[in-house]
């Protein structure tokens, strides 16, 4: 499966490669960016086993990790990745993203979504665009929102968090036929 570079004025999305460990390290030993999550990275062996499952996943054409790199400050700023790969449903998940406290409510994010949607949309072709969070984060929710996404769901105790934590999952999604209008409505103001 082609792993392409998105990009704009704002964000570099690059595949993940095993060199940008030591850059993910400094982001990743972040406490607040696992207070809510599925998973932790404390320490490099976790990083390292995190890296590992995505390699496999991408291998098997289920997802494309990401490291993001904010343009303005050059910095690695976290990782994201397209997830739940269904080509033959035409449909992708956006997930797995963990961003530097220093780099939230800075329009990266914002400016990371625009190109993963884009590019699945007008590139990819897909149907539909989903994105899941655990029912506790707010953040995430209310930047889900934000971009245009549609609540569709709770799935209760769909996970369990590296805690042991019986995770509600909130569903949200985005189809081929609103995107044009979210491009333009929510992202149009932006120059990315």
């Amino acid at each position: 499966m082609e792993q392409p570079v998105l990009e704009n004025k704002r964000v570099l999305l690059r595949p993940l490669q095993p060199s940008d460990a030591d850059a993910l390290l400094e982001v990743a030993l972040e406490p607040s960016l696992w207070e809510v999550g599925l998973t932790c990275i404390r320490n490099r062996e976790e990083l390292e086993r995190y890296m590992q499952i995505a390699f496999s996943e991408r291998d098997q054409g289920l997802s494309i990790p990401y490291v993001i790199i904010d343009k303005t400050s050059g910095k690695v700023a976290g990782s994201t990745r397209y997830c739940g790969i269904a080509l033959q449903h035409k449909r992708t998940e956006i997930g797995y993203t963990w961003i530097h406290p220093g780099f939230q409510r800075s329009g990266l994010n914002r400016a990371m979504k625009f190109a993963m949607l884009q590019y699945a949309f007008e590139v990819w072709g897909m149907n539909r665009v989903e994105l899941k969070t655990d029912e506790r984060n707010e953040k995430s929710r209310n930047a889900m929102v934000g971009i245009g996404c549609k609540q569709e769901g709770i799935l209760r105790h769909h996970m369990i968090t590296w805690t042991g934590h019986l995770r509600n999952s909130v569903f949200f999604g985005m189809l081929k036929e609103e995107w044009p209008e979210i491009k333009e409505r929510i992202f149009g103001k932006y120059d990315f």
